[in-house]
């Protein structure tokens, strides 16, 4: 007798196998057979005729920290079959760190990852709140702007010895708490006055374990961003994984190669769209705007100190959209042309009031200079490469949020398997479940195989398929019926059961 028995569908097992018809059934929260099962009897029996049946898709970059209890964020991942979120990217996030320290993280990073309480809070405290408190299971990294911050606040100086020693201190116990490696945000503060002597060293104890980056630099500049990469790895030996890896393939695909020649334990996640979403801040105001200091930053901004720098932005304005703006919500979905236009302002200056008014709070959805042919090209051809693994960069703080939090997933599997066939099915469960569970150490999950963690989707592949735009970034994907996590049933028939089975996953 089982607990649960999916039946009749093709399964994707994940080691890149073409899909096979196949029984999959469950006891407690493992698989406990793959095969033909005839009349096994289960107390509860998923028909999937028709369907393909693969391993929970582990979002290897995914900002739902605070946002992850929120029940319609786990129905946006559920639906596009993501079992797993990786929380703690870009090296911001709320463990570990005193109350001051979470305090910081919680307003700089407010346009992201929401805000989520009072600290002190340590990796293990934050995970066992996570752990069957939501329908998803969630990884962390440790995030050294976090840490950074904790031990040297907002200083832009080189840490000493003794602040290294410290920095150290708490990776090694957020280790020991279950993280699953260490992330950087080097466009973003304090992270961005680390050097790549301070990364290494902190890399140090992740034995295996991934240090996970937002680079310095992107797109055109990449080769700068991954130069500081191999270095890293070079000094540290650490196995290294590039957040959202964005910008021309004909840039980024030799600086993969080369770095995998040189031996470099490399893997990166790419998401499936030519815009990006960020903090406002980060974005327009020039490295001169301590941002790690927010009053020092709004009284630069009220005082005219800036105004030789807005006139740089005039042809950046129309590629901005406005995500998050509290307390002037009405700007919420429009471009940073029409908003001013709506406020009787030129573009700069609205900008600089809504960073005023939010108290540096805002979050905008940027397009790229290669949107059009040329840059959807260069997304397909990079995700085609064996080292990508899927990730979201999934935001959902603010009232028009980009929709890659709420499509990603669906639209590799729609757009990019059954539409454009830059993977096959096989292919697909292997970037999307198996590829990223090996990258982040969770050694029984991303199979479908005896004894796995069972963690399931089963999904229809003729109508798979993203539905959220920059429109209406809130819609929800399609094709996506059934999903297990840890052996409980999460999503039937695309809803949420109210299940939250959700474990906090540690490194095993």
């Amino acid at each position: 007798m089982f607990d649960v028995v999916i039946s009749g569908g093709r399964v994707l097992d994940g080691t890149g196998a073409p899909p096979f018809r196949a029984d999959v059934a469950v006891r407690g929260d493992r698989i406990a057979a793959v095969g033909r099962l005839g009349e096994a009897r289960a107390a509860t029996v998923i028909d999937a005729a028709g369907r393909l049946v693969a391993p929970g898709f582990v979002d290897c970059h995914a900002h739902g920290d605070a946002v992850v209890f929120d029940r319609e964020v786990q129905r946006a991942a559920l639906r596009q079959g993501v079992t797993t979120f990786v929380l703690g990217q870009d090296g911001l996030s709320f463990a570990p760190g005193s109350a001051a320290t979470v305090a910081y993280a919680s307003r700089y990073f407010a346009a992201v990852n929401g805000a989520l309480g009072e600290g002190p809070l340590t990796v293990g405290e934050l995970l066992a709140r996570y752990d069957r408190a939501v329908a998803l299971n969630t990884a962390y990294l440790i995030p050294h702007g976090t840490v950074r911050y904790d031990v040297m606040g907002p200083s832009p100086d080189a840490a000493s010895r003794a602040e290294l020693a410290a920095m150290l201190r708490h990776v090694e116990r957020g280790l020991s708490e279950g993280a699953v490696g260490l992330s950087t945000g080097l466009e973003y503060l304090p992270g961005r006055y680390a050097t790549a002597e301070e990364l290494a060293a902190l890399c140090a104890p992740l034995g295996g374990l991934p240090y996970v980056t937002h680079m310095r630099a992107y797109g055109a500049a990449a080769g700068a961003g991954m130069a500081e990469v191999m270095e890293i790895a070079g000094r540290s030996g650490a196995a290294v994984h590039v957040s959202h890896l964005h910008g021309p393939a004909d840039v980024l695909l030799p600086l993969v190669e080369e770095a995998l020649a040189k031996d470099v334990d490399l893997t990166f996640d790419t998401y499936p769209y030519l815009r990006g979403s960020t903090i406002l801040a980060m974005v327009v105001l020039p490295p001169s705007v301590p941002g790690a200091e927010p009053d020092r930053a709004l009284e630069m901004l009220e005082s005219g100190e800036l105004d030789g720098w807005w006139p740089t932005l005039d042809a950046f304005w129309p590629r901005l959209t406005v995500s998050h703006a509290p307390g002037l919500e009405w700007a919420e979905g429009l471009t940073m042309v029409a908003a001013a236009e709506r406020a009787g302002v030129t573009p700069a200056e609205f900008c600089r009031r809504l960073l005023v008014e939010t108290r540096l709070e805002a979050g905008c959805v940027s397009a790229r200079p290669d949107e059009g042919p040329e840059g959807e090209e260069s997304v397909r051809r990079v995700l085609r490469h064996p080292a990508h693994t899927g990730g979201s960069d999934g935001i959902y703080v603010g009232g028009h949020p980009h929709p890659r939090g709420f499509g990603a997933f669906a639209r590799f599997l729609g757009r990019h398997v059954r539409e454009l066939g830059d993977w096959t099915w096989e292919q697909a469960a292997v970037h999307l479940a198996a590829h990223p569970a090996r990258r982040f150490g969770l050694a029984d999950r991303g199979l479908l195989r005896a004894g796995f963690a069972a963690d399931v989707v089963v999904f229809d592949p003729d109508t798979v398929a993203d539905a959220a735009t920059y429109e209406a970034p809130r819609t929800l994907a399609t094709g996506v019926g059934d999903v297990l996590v840890s052996g409980v049933p999460v999503l039937t028939a695309g809803e949420l059961t109210g299940a939250t089975p959700g474990r906090a996953l540690r490194p095993s």
